[in-house]
């Protein structure tokens, strides 16, 4: 099996494996490719820690990142072609930080942002950086973002409102305000039902006007002002049980203009 050698260097994350991806490229399925493949993926494997290193301290535990990294640099193993005639290096670093990049947009983001959104993101808060240490203490605008970052005014203001939406609050989480104990599910409004209400009265009330006077009389008297059939009769002269069936064929008429109409 073609081995591999190492090279002086101060992260000892370059060693020499142009011989050893030639042989890799040039050897059929089996296990001294296994072999051989393994070997590269260890002796690139510190390059993968130091770039893993880079994202520490951003949300995620580095022992995760060093896993997402090395996962990144079996692509690159996989994937290198030496016979394009660049160095495994070139390929490697951008393979293994987009696998790390693709991490934290995958499993870090609390909702659904587009990449777009996080690109700018990322844009905005490097430009907020830079603008920040020449300038400590102040807040720069938004059109000093732009300029910075060669993005629009409208791109850096989404950029911005990207900046607070990488982790979710929760509805129990209390607000800064002087009412103590009231949380975020405390400000959220409630449906009303008096929209609905007021919805279902337009909707009968051409049903209710093409009716006889005296059954919009009865259903006025009962549901208006909350009277008994009983009182009902009495009042117009009939009897309680020709005062209940005229309430329900009644309601069966309205019922069935309202949903003709709607259809």
């Amino acid at each position: 099996m073609e081995t591999v050698t190492r090279k002086h260097h101060p992260h000892d994350d370059a060693p020499r494996t142009a011989a050893a991806f030639e042989c890799l490229s040039r050897l059929p399925d089996g296990p001294e490719r296994d072999a051989l493949r393994d070997e590269l993926v260890r002796v690139w494997l510190p390059m993968a820690d130091r770039i893993a290193g880079r994202y520490r301290g951003k949300g995620e535990p580095y022992e995760d990142l060093r896993q997402v990294a090395a996962l990144g640099l079996v692509k690159a193993v996989d994937g290198y072609d030496p016979s394009r005639g660049h160095a495994f290096e070139s390929y490697a670093v951008p393979t293994v930080t987009g696998e790390i990049k693709r991490h934290f947009r995958d499993h870090m983001w609390a909702l659904h942002v587009p990449r777009r959104v996080q690109e700018l993101r990322n844009r905005v808060r490097e430009a907020l950086r830079e603008l920040s240490a020449s300038d400590a203490g102040r807040r720069p605008s938004v059109a000093e973002i732009a300029a910075c970052a060669q993005l629009s005014e409208d791109d850096v203001r989404a950029g911005l409102e990207a900046l607070d939406s990488f982790a979710a609050l929760s509805l129990d989480a209390e607000t800064q305000s002087e009412d103590t104990g009231l949380t975020l599910a405390g400000l959220l409004g409630e449906r009303d039902a008096g929209f609905d209400l007021v919805v279902d009265r337009e909707a009968v009330k051409p049903a209710l006007q093409s009716l006889p006077e005296r059954e919009r009389v009865i259903l006025y008297l009962r549901f208006f002002r909350g009277m008994t059939q009983s009182r009902i009769a009495e009042q117009l002269g009939v009897s309680q049980m020709h005062v209940s069936r005229l309430i329900s064929t009644t309601c069966a008429t309205v019922r069935e203009r309202v949903l003709a109409d709607a259809v």
